[in-house]
């Protein structure tokens, strides 16, 4: 009797040293030359597969954004828009770089505009966008129509996208909460194609974006009983002017960054990566002050060496994470995890894509040692690749 209790407490001690292995095994034939990390919650290693050079991290850069911003502004933080008043009843627009300026928000914007300034008609309205200036560029952003090449800017609306249906001449708009406006049709007839699309607003030009934004304002002004008589232009808030009204974004950055994460949408993390700095070191923003603000937090966590950024978003390629920096940083980030989408199973992950980049990270939900932390770096081959491992951790460990 006590010999096959002893050989049973022998099995039972192998157990868990058997399912490591076969989970090693199971990852390695999945993706033999891919690079994949997993630590248990002490940081314990179980995989370490082919994670000694650094790889490029495309969206999953987000999260580290996130953490940033979650760092430095924190949860509760809300995005602003001030308006004021001119004793001519010129209305002007101080843009405070919102990300989630999006039809909707002015929907909710313009009645309360309008309660504060009453609803007789603006003569004009004059957009003041120089928080953010004029030549700021993200490496990765192209020159191009896609969506997710769209400029940023102190005063954008709706992702500085247009969304239509086009047809011939004829441009009407794809969202039954957008307007079309005279700006978003002669675009859209210069460069969206036949159909439904998305395009980013006119990359040569910053000014273009900022036009829309107050088009698109002066629509929801009238939808809103009030009216704009005047030219719609691009200045200055009058030195020495108090705001009449103070829109505070809707959303709390922790639900900004939650539709930023699942939408992996590189506009708006590079607006919350710009905030970060202009926070921490005053305005207007730069790139070089919020890689700055990122160096020091970095620093502090002895990451400085593990992760090198060269924006927010993921899409240059020369953002370089090591695998054991990001397992560490998404130590830091675990309280925040419920942001990252979840699967079936309870895991929780951030996908990044690039055209030889296929990379996954989080947390995964495993039978037998808990949440774990997990990075993924495949060659862009195939995107359903790193979802395999991701449930052969799930199952294997």
């Amino acid at each position: 009797m006590g010999s096959h209790l002893l050989v049973l407490v022998f099995v039972l001690l192998l157990l868990p040293t058997q399912v490591l292995a076969g989970a090693k095994e199971k990852v390695a034939a999945l993706a033999p030359s891919g690079m994949v990390l997993v630590l248990d919650e002490e940081g314990n290693e179980l995989v370490a597969q082919n994670t000694d050079q650094p790889f490029v991290p495309a969206s999953v850069t987000k999260i580290v954004t996130a953490w940033l911003a979650m760092e430095v502004l924190g949860g509760d933080y809300r995005f602003k828009t001030r308006f004021y008043l001119g004793d001519d009843r010129v209305l002007y627009v101080r843009g405070g770089g919102d990300p989630f300026l999006i039809s909707e928000e002015l929907a909710l914007l313009a009645p309360e505009l309008l309660a504060a300034t009453n609803t007789k008609p603006f003569t004009g309205v004059v957009l003041d966008a120089s928080y953010y200036p004029d030549d700021i560029r993200i490496p990765g952003i192209k020159e191009t129509d896609e969506a997710y090449d769209a400029l940023n800017s102190a005063l954008a609306v709706n992702f500085n996208t247009i969304h239509a249906v086009r047809k011939g001449n004829s441009v009407s708009s794809a969202e039954k909460q957008t307007p079309i406006t005279p700006l978003a049709i002669s675009q859209f007839r210069l460069r969206g194609p036949n159909g439904r699309s998305r395009i980013s607003l006119a990359q040569e030009d910053p000014g273009v974006s900022v036009q829309y934004a107050g088009e698109l304002l002066a629509a929801f002004i009238e939808r809103a009983g009030g009216a704009v008589k005047g030219e719609i232009s691009i200045g200055s808030i009058p030195e020495g002017a108090e705001p009449i009204y103070v829109h505070s974004q809707s959303r709390t950055l922790s639900e900004v960054l939650t539709q930023m994460l699942i939408g992996s949408n590189n506009y708006i993390a590079n607006q919350i990566f710009l905030e970060v700095g202009a926070h921490r070191l005053g305005g207007p923003v730069s790139l070089e002050k919020s890689l700055q603000v990122a160096s020091k937090i970095f620093a502090k966590h002895d990451l400085t060496e593990a992760i090198h950024l060269e924006e927010g978003s993921g899409i240059s390629s020369k953002n370089h994470f090591t695998a054991s920096g990001l397992a560490k940083l998404l130590h830091h980030f675990a309280p925040h995890a419920n942001l990252l989408r979840k699967t079936r199973k309870g895991s929780r992950y951030k996908t990044g894509t690039l055209s030889d980049v296929r990379t996954l990270a989080g947390y995964a939900k495993t039978n037998n040692h808990g949440q774990v932390r997990f990075v993924i770096s495949l060659d862009g081959r195939t995107g359903k690749t790193r979802f395999r491992l991701l449930r052969a951790i799930e199952r294997g460990l």
